[in-house]
């Protein structure tokens, strides 16, 4: 075959190289939490699992348990906060395996805000702008991280994740983090993710998968909720 042939395809493997593995990653935001029954501003403000969170933690971990093969090499790594930690664990003993806890897949810091009412940052809040620099963008609450605070650790700790050896890797985070997560996923440029938003709402399972012989990345489903009771 002479240059100008397109190249046969499928390519075989290279002689002497082991196929690589699909694996899939299930990114999980926590379920309902006291800060969203009581009116308060989340972010790194260290709420808990209400009653209905609980119940659905449980259908997460179900839902997770269905679908991962019982010999598959799983991971599972959360943000240290009550309310993944407490997500990751219900899902982790469906599992049969133990969480890692992880501080840079935390909520995006409100700094003095967190765990006031939501009405206390809505009165101080600055908006960002519809173009400009987003990612350095400060919200006017002092202690709060912009958008290029979040995505730095967020990138880090999805670089040492991505490098682990196994087939299903579970994140539990948080909604603000998780669209961060997708970006790291797909290897968006960190200075591209100004604009980056996914609907995520509470308790969603969003559905990250790379195939074994291209090692493409997709996104297969985000903020599916469809495993939670109404």
């Amino acid at each position: 075959m002479d240059a100008s042939e397109p190249a046969p395809y499928p390519l075989p493997p290279i002689p002497g190289r082991v196929p690589a593995r699909e694996r899939r990653v299930s990114v999980v935001t926590h379920p309902e939490a006291t800060h969203h029954m009581e009116g308060l501003v989340g972010g790194q403000f260290d709420s808990e699992l209400t009653e209905r969170g609980e119940r659905d933690a449980d259908a997460i971990a179900v839902a997770l348990h269905d679908r991962i093969d019982r010999h598959a090499r799983v991971g599972i790594t959360t943000s240290d906060l009550r309310r993944t930690r407490r997500t990751s664990e219900v899902i982790a003993r469906a599992l049969g395996t133990e969480p890692m806890l992880d501080p840079r897949l935390r909520e995006k810091s409100y700094g003095e805000a967190g765990g006031r009412p939501q009405s206390w940052l809505d009165g101080r809040f600055v908006p960002p702008p519809a173009v400009g620099d987003r990612l350095r963008h400060h919200d006017g609450v002092a202690g709060s991280e912009t958008r290029l605070d979040v995505a730095c650790r967020v990138y880090e700790a999805m670089t040492e994740l991505l490098a682990l050896d196994v087939d299903e890797l579970v994140v539990v985070t948080h909604g603000f983090t998780a669209g961060l997560v997708v970006s790291a996923w797909i290897g968006m440029p960190i200075g591209a993710a100004g604009h980056v938003a996914f609907p995520v709402p509470s308790g969603s399972i969003t559905t990250l998968r790379e195939d074994k012989y291209f090692h493409n990345r997709a996104v297969v489903t985000v903020g599916d909720v469809s495993h939670l009771r109404t």
